[in-house]
């Protein structure tokens, strides 16, 4: 088996993904694979997954049509595009009823400079990710969240000094830890 970060998996792991997940150690090294490098040519990954070029494919496309792989990524370099502020925002609504948080999410929706949104349990309801092309165009678009009659009980703002790491979860680990 060819060894990549976070891409390899061993044989003990296969049968109990299989069992619980539907997918062997093959699948999980094709991810894995996917999700490190993006788009690979034929050969490239097959060679990551240890297979030959045809049955990899083969997987891909199944793995493609089950919707294991939602789509493919760049990380772009913003800093060298434009000056922006990266802002962390936590919200907290008044009310926690179904329909509140379903008007709050529909407008958040619409956002582009909310780039990350996700729904918390414990002492706050949301945690976005904002990323503006200044400290006053997001001031404007907090404005417009506390006045579209959203329920905005409180917000707290993190402004992103520098980013320290940013990776996806390996793949292996969690589907070994899954399926037991």
């Amino acid at each position: 088996m060819i060894r990549r970060p976070g891409v390899a998996v061993g044989r003990n792991e296969s049968s109990v993904l299989m069992k619980k997940l539907g997918l062997d150690a093959t699948d999980i090294r094709i991810l894995s694979a996917v999700q490190q490098y993006g788009q690979l040519s034929k050969t490239k990954l097959a060679e990551i997954a240890n297979i030959s070029a045809t049955p990899c494919w083969a997987r891909l496309d199944r793995l493609k049509a089950a919707g294991y792989i939602r789509g493919y990524h760049a990380e772009i370099a913003l800093d060298q595009i434009a000056d922006f502020t990266q802002v962390i925002v936590t919200v907290s609504l008044t009310h926690h009823r179904k329909a509140d948080f379903d008007r709050f999410e529909a407008f958040i929706r619409n956002l582009d400079e909310i780039t990350e949104c996700i729904s918390t349990g414990g002492g706050v309801d949301y945690i976005m990710k904002i990323v503006s092309p200044s400290l006053s165009s997001f001031q404007t678009l907090m404005e417009s969240l506390l006045s579209a009659d959203l329920e905005i009980d409180r917000y707290m703002t993190y402004f992103a000094t520098r980013r320290i790491k940013l990776s996806q979860p390996n793949i292996a680990k969690l589907a070994a830890k899954a399926a037991k």
